[in-house]
């Protein structure tokens, strides 16, 4: 069981809990199809971005296999929303879990969804006690595939075609980093 000491602070940023108040500045990056592109989802209207929020909101800990941490990601100098970052407890018995990410892109390129990243794997080695972390994305999706390989996690495996995403047949890239990486400093 994870239940974060809120916010988690990083250098320059703090990753805190979603609240009602994020509306405005999820919506302006979840509405964009350049976000979206290498994304399950399309962009959103402001309802569908509230429904988004709302289950944020609610994922603030992993107390059982399947949860799911959703943390903003804050800018400390601003105070302002620039993203948002991910935690899934995928199963108990084998010690796993997934990291994901979603930066605007005005904010992209500054080393943002790396920092925020890696404390996603902190969490996930010293605070649950996780084997293996992965992170699975669009082969296409370079930017994030260098985001992965700066935190030190090794790409696995290129699935060709493995899924159908917003009718196209698109290639998966894995990545994955084990507790002793980290332990050894692959970050």
């Amino acid at each position: 069981m994870l239940v974060p000491d809120l916010p988690v602070r990083t250098e320059r940023l703090d990753l805190r809990a979603f609240n009602p108040a994020d509306l405005a500045a999820l919506h302006a990056y979840r509405s964009r199809a350049d976000v979206t592109r290498y994304l399950y989802f399309v962009p959103e209207d402001e309802a569908a971005t509230g429904a988004t929020l709302a289950t944020k909101c609610r994922r603030t800990t992993l107390r059982a296999e399947g949860d799911v941490l959703c943390l903003a990601v804050v800018l400390r100098r601003t105070g302002d929303l620039v993203g948002d970052v991910v935690l899934s407890w995928t199963s108990a018995a084998h010690r796993q879990g997934e990291i994901g990410y979603v930066l605007h892109p005005d904010h992209a390129g500054h080393g943002y969804a790396t920092e925020a990243a890696r404390e996603l794997l902190r969490l996930g080695f010293d605070g649950l006690g996780l084997h293996r972390i992965v992170g699975r994305l669009d082969a296409r999706n370079t930017a994030s595939a260098r985001v992965l390989e700066r935190l030190g996690m090794r790409r696995e495996a290129h699935l060709r075609e493995n899924e159908l995403v917003k009718g196209e047949w698109t290639d998966e890239a894995v990545y994955a980093l084990l507790a002793r990486e980290w332990r050894a400093g692959a970050r």
